[in-house]
């Protein structure tokens, strides 16, 4: 019996030292284990995206963005006179109110009661065809509405005089 404790006392020591790295196997012998195989690793923690490379325009990109976010809410709320004189010049003299007050409800009345909305990108260019050289952001959005689960809606800002992102150019399908 009392080889009992020295042989446990052993066995600790041994366990102590290998758990320390301090033990290697014998190539010539190793004994069978009486431990159940240790449970496969779990796989490592998949590594967060890398953010996509900013661009360098991404501060002009995140103000159009805003604006055009900003003038689609006057839109949900049906504040199309709002919306209109929010909008920028080019856009008020290329769209007259009566146009705009009769024609926006038709394109927009079908969608239902607005849902949810995402950008989905947002560029940034001097040029658009047709208009002024200047500060133009065009962001695509993904909405959802009562009636239309998916549409697409392309706003285009520009940056006028002031300074300030306005909206000049709307489409949704």
């Amino acid at each position: 019996m009392r080889l009992l404790p020295s042989v446990l006392a052993l066995g600790l020591a041994l366990a102590a030292a290998a758990a320390q790295g301090q033990l290697k196997p014998s190539p010539r012998f190793s004994e069978p284990s009486i431990l159940p195989p240790a449970p496969p690793a779990a796989p490592a923690a998949p590594r967060p995206a890398a953010p996509p490379p900013k661009s360098e325009h991404a501060d002009l990109e995140r103000a159009g963005q805003t604006a055009a976010h900003a003038w689609l809410l006057l839109l949900d709320s049906k504040d199309w006179g709002t919306a209109w004189d929010a909008s920028s010049q080019v856009f008020r003299q290329t769209v007259p109110l009566p146009a705009w007050m009769d024609n926006i409800p038709k394109l927009r009345d079908p969608f239902g009661a607005f849902r949810e909305r995402a950008p989905v990108e947002a560029a940034y260019r001097k040029t658009l065809p047709g208009r002024p050289d200047g500060d133009y952001v065009t962001v695509v959005f993904a909405a959802r509405f009562a009636n239309k689960e998916q549409v697409q809606e392309t706003v285009t800002t520009v940056r006028e005089p002031d300074g300030r992102w306005r909206v000049t150019g709307y489409t949704a399908r």
